[in-house]
């Protein structure tokens, strides 16, 4: 290869790494550096103030027989059923409904994606206010009605599928934004073809427009189970895991394990646990979608 070649192409390389370090620097700081830290600690027993004592593989052999890690586990798994299904059929739903060219429809949309934006511990106090027995905006609605409303965050029953709706109600608009963009992807062509051959809309929606909708769904599907495993913030300002550990899920145990007890190996290994979990989750839904999405329609 010619020299000037050779020192062009050397050139672009360096000018590439540089553009790429700002972002490389963040991944191996915030992202790599944290999991091997937390890898490392876990196989130490250290109490903060103590010095960190290497014990091995002692702090998992304690996890696989904590009683109390496998029902927070079982929680978070409960809290990701009602999550993820409840997110997705709604945000899938109001993408249908403002992806129409009316007036109005782009303040429509923004006013959908508005709860997205608000931070969680804020949320968590005007819904609890809202859920409120006594003086709740909900139960004084029912009550127009002549209906006695419950006490949403201090029955084991509700607490859960209550805090569960508000990460339903926050998250809905913004993934409605990722099925809007797929949905305004698909061909108009294939939506008159399919009118022209007599498909009603039900007809259409499962035949063409579900299909070329899996590449959205397979992203809006992980983003939901990983930040569905994650919630923390809502919890922990609403019930704090109560009431008699219903809504304890698993991170909010790590917290207690790390912050309260002051244990930092043992709740290290409970997040490799999480983290585990999540990985499986995440590669089962990849396995699932390889073969079943269509990625580009042509015309």
């Amino acid at each position: 290869m010619p020299r000037p070649a050779q020192r062009r192409r050397t050139t672009e390389a360096a000018a590439a790494y540089a553009l790429l370090a700002p972002s490389l620097i963040g991944v191996l700081g915030f992202l790599l550096a944290p999991v091997l830290i937390v890898l490392t600690l876990s196989l130490f027993d250290w109490k903060l103030l103590s010095t960190p004592e290497f014990v091995g593989l002692a702090n998992y052999r304690k996890l696989f027989g904590d009683s109390d890690v496998w029902h927070s586990l079982l929680v978070t798994l409960y809290y990701v059923l009602i999550c993820v299904p409840g997110t997705t059929i709604l945000s899938l739903l109001l993408a249908l409904l403002v992806d129409r060219k009316l007036r109005g429809m782009r303040y429509f949309r923004a006013l959908l994606v508005i709860p997205w934006m608000a931070t969680p511990v804020a949320l968590g106090l005007v819904w609890s206010w809202i859920f409120d027995p006594g003086r709740g905006a909900l139960n004084q609605f029912l009550g127009l009605f002549g209906i006695h409303g419950p006490a949403w965050l201090s029955s084991p029953v509700l607490a859960m599928p209550s805090v569960a709706a508000v990460h339903i109600w926050q998250f809905a608009g913004y993934n409605m934004l990722f099925f809007l963009a797929g949905l305004q992807n698909i061909p108009a062509s294939l939506r008159e073809a399919s009118a022209l051959d007599g498909a009603s809309p039900v007809g259409h929606f499962f035949t063409i427009t579900l299909p070329l909708l899996r590449p959205t769904m397979l992203f809006v599907l992980i983003t939901n189970v990983i930040g569905s495993f994650q919630a923390f913030d809502t919890i922990f300002v609403m019930t704090e895991g109560g009431p008699g550990h219903s809504t304890e899920v698993t991170t909010y145990q790590i917290y207690d394990e790390a912050f309260h007890k002051f244990d930092f190996g043992y709740a290290s290994a409970i997040s490799v646990l999480l983290f585990a979990v999540v990985l499986i989750a995440t590669i089962s839904q990849f396995v699932y979608f390889e073969r079943r999405t269509t990625y580009e329609v042509s015309g």
